[in-house]
């Protein structure tokens, strides 16, 4: 085990340690200004998924909406609840500045890579789409490249399906003990059972289950957070002009100053919106829209109200309130989320904090496990190995949730995650062109006076798509 915990370990120093957040940040600086910042020219639209003129009233069909919930779920976790506290923690209240301008640059990388999983989706043959990074790689770069798409499938499974679905079950299961005194067998038993039954229901069920949880927990969390702004709304400027001036070495809250905050808050960032880590393409290629940069606006969006909004409230409950002591050393992680609200509305917030962690990560569990299903049909068509998948997903929940220790197992994770976000950074920046060419095509319908865009594959003959999976486009 110590042989193979050195080899994930030199994996992480060459992934996370060294190469992919510099990346990340330069390769989503990069698409911003070569696509002419489109996630702000495009931003009032991204708010139009949440009216009732959605994409399509088809029941059979998985909606732009429903494909942002599923998102927003995934990328809206721990991330937002403890990863936040250990980003301000280690680097000071400026890593929440830094969290912002990676939010805003990864909106772009997030818009880019939906929407080349949206033009390579492929229609099923119960009508459903299925698309993402390793299909965008077989269909976009060719069948050269077919051994890059399995290293990215078999990373996917292995980081969000496998690894992070052990971490959530265990986080669950922690909070519910430490706050409910509820044995960790009993929380396991009970995610897993409901893990079963949503996830043996297909993306049509978890897309349901999400369109009910998703603003349930988004709207709670919300509303408290929003709740002790109002109640320290008179230290609220100060908070942000610490978060400023820390941000840029004005005012030095831990070691390390403007470096630490800055190193922190890109990489808690990075961690929690996922732009660009090729995750999240695999649920945005499930929706039917009338073009494919649609559904990349919405994939961007997902990356503002995970950042911008989600985990701006996690920094304000804590930067508000009076636990938090800059450079000391003392609590951290979900535990000084925790502490913050109870300082500020009393005990009964470690109860409600349960609660949005249950939901933050139970919403997280049916996302990670749709994109396992995802990477394994595109490895294979068996509907055996479906079964077996699904029956290890319930079952590696149970084991994350039941033995603490357990979850070391999985210390690949981080490692995988790595290897996936740089072979999916590599593709979209080799076919990056003909995401600008869609990106084009889009805003001069725009410009035309077209209000939704419609995407004709016969304009870009060049391209192997599905024409199937485009019943809007005109009609030769």
């Amino acid at each position: 085990m110590d042989f193979f915990n050195s080899i994930f370990n030199v994996i992480n120093d060459l992934t996370w340690g060294f190469a992919l957040v510099p990346f990340l940040v330069v390769l989503g600086v990069f698409f911003t200004i070569a696509s002419g910042f489109v996630q702000f020219r495009f931003f009032r639209r991204m708010f139009n998924v949440l009216g009732k003129s959605d994409e399509t009233d088809d029941p059979t069909k998985i909606s732009a909406r429903e494909a942002l919930l599923v998102s927003v779920g995934g990328r809206v976790g721990g991330g937002n609840i403890a990863g936040v506290a250990v980003a301000i923690t280690a680097g000071g209240p400026g890593a929440v500045f830094w969290m912002w301008a990676i939010a805003l640059v990864g909106m772009c990388s997030a818009l880019v890579e939906a929407t080349l999983a949206q033009v390579y989706k492929r229609t099923e043959a119960n009508g459903d789409y299925r698309g993402g990074p390793a299909r965008a790689i077989i269909h976009g770069l060719g069948e050269n490249y077919r051994w890059l798409a399995i290293v990215y499938a078999i990373c996917l499974i292995a980081s969000f399906s496998i690894g992070f679905n052990a971490f959530q079950g265990n986080t669950v299961a922690g909070a519910a003990k430490d706050s409910l005194g509820i044995p960790r067998i009993y929380t396991g038993i009970f995610l897993a059972i409901a893990t079963g039954l949503i996830v043996y229901g297909g993306i049509h069920r978890i897309a349901k289950a999400a369109d009910i949880i998703i603003p349930i927990m988004a709207i709670g969390y919300l509303g408290m957070a929003l709740l002790i702004i109002v109640l320290n709304l008179t230290s609220l400027p100060g908070v942000i002009w610490d978060i400023v001036a820390n941000a840029f070495g004005i005012r030095e809250a831990v070691a390390g100053g403007m470096g630490a905050a800055i190193a922190n808050g890109l990489r808690r960032g990075l961690f929690s919106n996922e732009a660009g880590l090729g995750s999240a393409p695999n649920v945005a290629a499930t929706a039917y829209v009338r073009h494919p940069v649609s559904q990349g606006i919405t994939q961007s969006f997902s990356v503002f109200i995970d950042t911008i909004i989600i985990c701006s409230c996690t920094a304000f409950v804590i930067l508000l309130g009076d636990v938090y002591v800059p450079g000391a050393e003392g609590i951290d992680g979900v535990a000084l989320t925790q502490q913050s609200m109870v300082s500020h509305v009393g005990d009964w917030a470690q109860y409600f904090l349960t609660a949005a962690i249950f939901l933050f990560s139970f919403s997280s569990i049916m996302y990670n496990y749709y994109l396992g299903e995802n990477a394994l049909t595109f490895m294979t068509n068996q509907s055996i190995a479906l079964h077996i998948l699904r029956i290890a997903i319930m079952g590696i929940v149970l084991l994350g949730a039941t033995a603490p220790g357990a979850t070391a197992v999985f210390s690949f994770s981080d490692p995988m995650m790595g290897i996936l976000a740089l072979v999916n950074l590599l593709a979209i920046a080799m076919m990056f062109p003909i995401a600008v060419r869609l990106i084009r095509d889009f805003r001069d319908q725009v410009n035309a006076g077209v209000k939704k865009p419609v995407f004709d594959p016969a304009k870009f003959p060049d391209l192997d798509t599905d024409p199937t999976a485009w019943p809007d486009a005109p009609k030769a």
